[in-house]
């Protein structure tokens, strides 16, 4: 049978669109985010391969829940995962919310519309936000946020990889009312060049998009811990401008992924501009509550 190692792309936290525990993040959180984050792409890469079949890919899944759950060590990034969840005294339910969505890239190959999407979101995205806010010891009352942010940020890479993902997976994101009300269907990803009823499509999933990045707005002032806060002020930052490229580029023909120099140029705006916001904010009056009338 095949083991979760022979499934491995070889993908990084160092090769992702968004900041995975940069030297933002204080020192003493970053093994277990990274402990989190290996997890989640050997799943990924296990749910994404190439030539597994299904049942496979669901075996190795559903092995790494048991994993989690202390049922076996059969799947070492998930026994090290529940070794530093142990020890923090975290929960492990992000890390089983996170196996469904994996579960559902190997069973669900077509969203019916905006609401369906918003539900893989659920699983998909969410859960890392809400591990890392736990790690941080963040309320819950910064969840709405982070959710929204995380979901954006899902649908900003689903949005880049849409036709690789249609041509190697059969995978496709973009909600099939959205390719209807485009007049265009699914089989259009797998062109060199999208079609002006392709892009329109596109075009209507990176303005649903917004609203997300809107509601997420307000989320790196909600945080308690300012390195946190810092790390997601620049995600938000790169976040917004991958999906306003989104909105003028095609992803089948064009570059839309941030070069290392323009992802590092947001990023030092951003820290300059948070920086500047902290030092010239008032503070508050004396017996009233900073940021209450």
């Amino acid at each position: 049978m095949t083991s979760t190692g022979e499934l491995q792309s070889g993908k990084g936290h160092r090769d992702e669109n968004f900041p995975v525990a940069s030297r933002l993040i204080q020192a003493r959180h970053r093994d277990v985010i990274l402990a989190f984050y290996r997890y989640a792409r050997t799943a990924d890469d296990i749910s994404d391969h190439a030539t597994a079949g299904p049942d496979e890919k669901l075996r190795l899944l559903d092995e790494m829940r048991r994993t989690v759950l202390g049922e076996t060590d059969a799947e070492p990034s998930a026994v090290a995962l529940r070794a530093i969840m142990g020890a923090r005294n975290l929960s492990p339910q992000h890390a089983l919310d996170l196996l469904i969505a994996f579960s559902r890239d190997v069973t669900k190959l077509r969203y019916v519309d905006w609401d369906d999407l918003m539900d893989y979101c659920r699983y998909s995205a969410m859960p890392v936000g809400r591990f890392v806010l736990d790690v941080h010891g963040e309320p819950r009352t910064t969840w709405p946020a982070s959710d929204a942010l995380c979901s954006a940020l899902q649908v900003v890479n689903h949005l880049q990889d849409c036709g690789k993902d249609y041509r190697s997976l059969n995978r496709v994101y973009i909600p099939l009312d959205t390719f209807a009300a485009a007049g265009t269907g699914p089989e259009a990803l797998g062109e060199a060049h999208a079609s002006p009823a392709l892009r329109s499509a596109i075009t209507a999933t990176a303005k649903r998009n917004e609203d997300l990045l809107a509601r997420a707005k307000p989320f790196a002032r909600q945080i308690l811990d300012w390195h946190l806060a810092l790390e997601v002020g620049v995600i938000q930052r790169l976040a917004e401008d991958l999906n306003c490229r989104l909105l003028e580029r095609d992803p089948l023909s064009e570059r839309v992924h941030h070069r290392k120099s323009e992802a590092l140029g947001l990023a030092l705006f951003t820290a300059v501009r948070f920086f500047g916001q902290r030092i010239w904010r008032k503070p508050p009056q004396p017996g009233i509550a900073e940021g209450r009338p």
